[in-house]
């Protein structure tokens, strides 16, 4: 009974290491995400204030529309390479949330 208690008791352990190690793991992603994010939102808005002073000083508008159209494109390709770093980003934070699971698993279903 008592050696019985013992590994009740160790996998207890385990699992609450396991927790913790998954919320560091959390934690940290939702960290690099939201300062990936602010670092894209600051850029994405210095190109539109850089956008803003250029069509101010432009003369005919086929020139504004070319500087539209130019910044139009720029600005889906950067958000479609930054939708695709986050997804990556997100797909990270899961694996690792889910590596210390996997060793309480492994020992759960060897307890068994």
């Amino acid at each position: 009974m008592v050696a019985n208690f013992e590994s009740v008791q160790q996998l207890g352990k385990e699992q609450l290491e396991a927790v913790s190690a998954a919320a560091a793991a959390v934690t940290k992603g939702w960290q690099s995400i939201a300062a990936e994010t602010t670092d894209y939102s600051k850029k994405s808005f210095e190109k539109s204030r850089l956008l803003a002073e250029k069509l101010v000083t432009v003369k005919k508008i086929d020139e504004a529309f070319a500087l539209q159209s130019d910044y139009a494109k720029s600005a889906y390709e950067d958000f479609v390479a930054q939708a695709t770093k986050l997804g990556e980003m997100y797909a990270s934070i899961a694996k690792e949330v889910f590596k210390p699971m996997e060793s309480v698993t492994k020992t759960f279903t060897a307890a068994e």
